[in-house]
């Protein structure tokens, strides 16, 4: 079971959806048939049984493209309905092998991932992930995960509440659980026109624990970073909570430091996000954890968001006012290119003032 979550996970996170153009071999399309006919006919027993042909019947596909013929072949003879039926039934068994099979028709399928959701599947996928079982919550966190990456389901996934859910398996799940909530979190918070945010203060102490355990530079600590980025945005609670947590702020400069191009943007959004809130407040909590380094390096080194950001908060940093500040910076860096233009080879000039902005600017900063 736990090979099927990984792969069918990792499916998911690569975004893309098949399109074969072969037909399907006239022995499987009657497997399909039949495979179809007993889950809507069968049993219960014929239907769990059924439920785990399906999703052996898509792995032993040949080919890629075989496997989403399969898929959209098993959602045109009726398959979802009783798959969706069988979330909610009393036998654990049914629930677990359903949900593998929707995992396993949902796959790099976007047409299948909004059908299953117009189908019904997003209140008994809530209600899974309330079980007291231990790998119900998890099967029903990548489900949640693989049909939140279909743009058209993210409202009514939303709507559903299956957001403070998820962000309860972020301190409570399993490793593989917390990760694919923190993805589906991220999903169901980017791309859409939610006039609120959908992640509260409550996800900012397990947000921050998981992003000190992982590599501050991989594709997982971008999406925490931007859900920090988020929550420190819109809630008074949340920056709060960042506050008094063991080595909250640290963590983010630490990002800064560390981290990719992607989630050193987003650390150094949410200190921002610090600052302007209160920079009585957080500009000295800021300055303990030793963000300056990073945050010059950031200002040569990083995406013209991150740079913009970095210049800001680095502002906020210093104890002059805003006019003298803004002035300063300014005025540093004109002069800086200009004194390299004039000392190194035209083409050589933005690397080399970059270096000796960074080394000035240190300077600046510890004479300040």
């Amino acid at each position: 079971m736990r090979e099927v979550v990984v792969e069918e996970h990792h499916l998911q996170l690569q975004g893309e959806e098949e399109n074969g153009s072969k037909t399907v071999p006239r022995s499987k399309q009657a497997q399909i048939f039949e495979i179809t006919k007993k889950l809507i006919h069968g049993n219960l027993g014929s239907q769990i049984q059924a439920a785990r042909e399906v999703r052996k019947l898509v792995r032993s596909s040949s080919s890629s493209a075989s496997a989403a013929k399969t898929r959209s072949r098993f959602v045109a003879a009726g398959a979802l309905q009783p798959l969706i039926s069988m979330l909610s039934s009393s036998s654990l068994d049914a629930r677990e092998f359903s949900l593998v099979a929707l995992l396993n028709l949902a796959a790099r399928n976007e047409r299948n991932k909004v059908n299953i959701v117009e189908s019904g599947a997003i209140p008994p996928l809530v209600e899974l992930l309330k079980s007291q079982n231990s790998k119900l919550p998890e099967l029903a966190t990548a489900a949640v995960l693989s049909l939140s990456t279909a743009s058209l389901n993210k409202a009514i996934i939303v709507a559903s509440g299956a957001a403070p859910l998820l962000v309860q398996i972020l301190g409570s799940g399993t490793i593989q659980g917390k990760v694919d909530a923190v993805t589906a979190l991220y999903y169901l918070s980017t791309g859409t026109e939610n006039s609120s945010p959908i992640v509260d203060a409550g996800a900012v102490l397990p947000l921050i624990s998981l992003l000190k355990e992982c590599k501050k530079y991989s594709k997982f600590a971008e999406k925490t970073t931007a859900l920090l980025e988020i929550i420190l945005s819109n809630s008074e609670e949340g920056r709060i909570a960042i506050s008094n947590s063991h080595d909250g702020i640290l963590t983010l400069v630490e990002t800064v430091e560390d981290g990719s191009l992607v989630s050193t943007e987003h650390a150094v959004g949410a200190l921002l996000s610090l600052c302007r809130s209160c920079r009585s407040k957080y500009r000295d909590l800021i300055l303990k954890e030793g963000a300056i380094p990073g945050l010059l390096r950031l200002t040569v080194e990083g995406t013209s968001v991150a740079q913009e950001r970095a210049r800001m908060l680095l502002d906020l940093l210093r104890g002059s006012s805003p006019e003298k500040r803004s002035a300063s910076s300014s005025v540093l860096e004109e002069i800086v290119y200009d004194i390299a233009s004039r000392v190194v080879a035209v083409d050589k000039t933005p690397k080399t003032a970059k270096n000796i902005l960074l080394t000035w600017f240190i300077q600046a900063w510890s004479s300040a």
